[in-house]
């Protein structure tokens, strides 16, 4: 019961962020232009098909080591691309670094789900 709460809840947080971006897709599609990324909308779009995708299997159940595995990939490939604190100085870099932290805690969770 726990534990399926658990990948109900990371789970979760995947499909809830991906459903955002398509929500704002025009500011974060923006953000991440301005932060030099190739093809941001593309990589905006298939990013979130990803998260959503992947966050309603490992919720469900559904492949859960296969989805794990594709969100442990997308958040280190979303925190290398976009949480880049060591390009930042000063409250920035605290920001991105706290966030890039707490993705680094969320691959932990995701290694375990991907055993489980």
């Amino acid at each position: 019961m726990v534990a399926s709460l658990g990948f109900i809840l990371l789970g979760g947080v995947f499909v809830w962020a991906g459903t955002e971006h398509f929500w704002n897709f025009r500011m974060v599609s923006g953000m991440l232009a301005d932060k030099g990324l190739p093809a941001a909308q593309s990589l905006l779009a298939l990013g979130s098909v990803v998260e959503i995708v992947a966050g309603l299997c490992l919720a469900m159940g559904v492949m859960r080591p296969y989805a794990a595995v594709a969100l442990i990939l997308f958040t280190i490939a979303a925190s290398l691309m976009a949480l880049n604190f060591w390009r930042y100085s000063g409250m920035e870099r605290q920001g991105l670094r706290s966030a890039f932290i707490i993705n680094v805690a969320v691959v932990g969770g995701l290694l375990l789900a991907a055993r489980a």
